[in-house]
Formats: C-alpha cells, sequence, structure tokens
C-alpha cells in the first residue's frame, strides 16, 4: 500500500485591527511600567493587565494554519506565533462529501445549508481566488487555501469529490 503524504502550511494575513491593538498594549503596558517603577501601585497593576493582554494579542495576531494528508485523512492545526499548536480538526476523505474551489458552480447544491463554517484560510481573497471549499458530513464548510500537491492527493482517492474547476 502506498501511503501519500502531503504537508501545507499557510500563513494567515494579520487583519489591521489586530495590528493596532497589539501596539497600543504595548506602549500602555511600557507607560504604566514605568509610571508603577516611580511608586505609584496602581500603574503597576495597569501595567501587568496590559502586558497579559498584549501577550495574547500578540499569539493571535501571529497565526498559520498547518494542513497535513497522510493515510486518506486530512489534518488542520493552527499554529499561533510559532510556539503553540492547536488541532482544529481531523477529516477522513470518505466523510468529504465534495471538495471544489470557493467559486466552482458543483458548489450550487451546498449554498443554502445552514451549517458551521471554520474559515482556515490564508485570511485574504487573491486574483484568482485559490480558496476552496470542503463540505464534511453535512455538518461542516472548512474554507483551505490548499497546496496543488494536497488537492491533487485527495482528488487520487476520491476523484468524484474533488473539483479543480
Amino acid at each position: 500500500m502506498s501511503d501519500t503524504y502531503v504537508e501545507c502550511l499557510v500563513q494567515r494575513k494579520a487583519s489591521l485591527l489586530m495590528k493596532v491593538l497589539k501596539v497600543v498594549l504595548i506602549a500602555i503596558t511600557i507607560a504604566c511600567g514605568l509610571l508603577g517603577l516611580m511608586g505609584i501601585i496602581e500603574f503597576l497593576l495597569i501595567a501587568i493587565v496590559a502586558g497579559i493582554a498584549a501577550y495574547f494579542v500578540f499569539l493571535n495576531a501571529d497565526i498559520e494554519y498547518e494542513y497535513l494528508y497522510l493515510d486518506k485523512e486530512i489534518t488542520i492545526d493552527k499554529v499561533m506565533a510559532k510556539s503553540t499548536r492547536k488541532r482544529v480538526g481531523t477529516y477522513k476523505v470518505e466523510r468529504i462529501e465534495i471538495f471544489a474551489p470557493i467559486k466552482s458552480y458543483h458548489l450550487g447544491d451546498f449554498k443554502n445549508r445552514m451549517v458551521k463554517e471554520v474559515d482556515c484560510s490564508g485570511g485574504e481573497v487573491a486574483q484568482p481566488d485559490d480558496r476552496y471549499v470542503l463540505y464534511y458530513e453535512g455538518g461542516e464548510k472548512i474554507i483551505l487555501s490548499p497546496s496543488k500537491e494536497l488537492v491533487n492527493a485527495v482528488r487520487n482517492v476520491a476523484p468524484r469529490k474533488v473539483f479543480l474547476d
């Protein structure tokens, strides 16, 4: 049995709000920290809280998605700030309903479904749009930005479920 292994990393574009929030929280931390060192305890507490908030904003501003295809399974992990990894989901190819480009006419029957939507793409619409939609077991819609190798690997296993148009 020949197992195919494909790995794909996608950098998510940080929003302008996250960039501004990160700068503002770091500035508040530094300013309140300096005031707190001069003897005002309240500012030291504000600096600690702003520093903790800046840490969490920093984690959520730098996000990558890792798609891994191995043994008829697609595994999606969310990598935050290149240090923390969280599993988004594991999807078996035989349970996929359709895997097609986001603007494909094959998705016409799926457009009006009320399903949980998970966006694991790069976060921006390129020209031409290279994002794909994966409907899984009728309950999830996953938006991806896969490489051509990943799409071809899934297509080799399930050619009637994967579309390239």
